[in-house]
């Protein structure tokens, strides 16, 4: 598939695309950190919508639509920055392409534009944080938990489990809390590619999970990676 990974300069879900064979680019105005400059467009995005893709990625920037910034709202709005922003966003919405994720923190997307088709957690995925992150999808299935470590990330400490909350104000500070967890980069690569290779429709292939626990889910997500 032709990927395109939207406001990534981590590379941390181009290259688990990339690892499973598939042809994707992340895309942001700046230089990316994920050492593979050749999978890395550095522009803006929206010229990049017009062409055709199989699959896209979106993380638009969140700093004028979370709900961690609602002290700053009223400005925002007054001088125009929180418009341009979900203005943004929606260019991922409208996208022309049939298979699109929108990933973005809890924020006013919910009522600007519509309620997230899930809410994931990191300790759904291997890590025990807490960094409480939306997606919406269209004709992709939700992503489902890989490995949960909840009791892990309970018997920790706060700034333990908010890691990226108590991270010191340094100049990487905001591209830090950005990066996508390893594993929930590796779930939208395995998962989003088994669901392709399968030929099911998104409900054909949430009927195909009900029921079962994440080692038989893990294990029917490999097989059809496989194919």
């Amino acid at each position: 598939m032709k990927i395109l990974v939207a406001c990534e300069e981590s590379q941390a879900v181009t290259t688990e695309f990339r690892r499973l064979g598939h042809e994707a680019y992340s895309c942001d105005i700046a230089p990316c950190s994920g050492g593979h400059p050749e999978w890395h467009l550095q522009q803006d995005v929206l010229p990049l919508l017009k062409e055709k893709w199989d699959m896209i990625i979106a993380f638009p920037p969140c700093t004028d639509l979370a709900v961690s910034g609602a002290a700053w709202f009223e400005q925002k709005r007054r001088d125009g920055r929180q418009q341009k922003s979900i203005d943004f966003f929606m260019h991922f919405a409208n996208a022309n392409c049939g298979k699109v994720c929108i990933e973005n923190p809890i924020g006013i997307m919910s009522s600007q534009w519509r309620k997230p088709d899930q809410i994931v957690q990191p300790w759904m995925f291997g890590h025990p944080e807490s960094k409480a992150t939306c997606f919406w999808l269209k004709g992709l299935p939700l992503l489902k938990e890989t490995e949960n470590v909840k009791p892990i990330f309970d018997s920790l400490p706060k700034n333990k489990q908010q890691r990226l909350h108590y991270l010191p104000p340094t100049k990487d500070r905001a591209m830090l809390r950005s990066k996508t967890f390893h594993g929930i980069a590796k779930a939208f690569a395995t998962q989003y590619t088994a669901f392709i290779n399968s030929g099911m429709t998104v409900p054909e292939w949430e009927n195909l999970f009900m029921g079962i626990d994440i080692s038989r889910r893990n294990a029917i997500i490999d097989k059809y990676v496989q194919l």
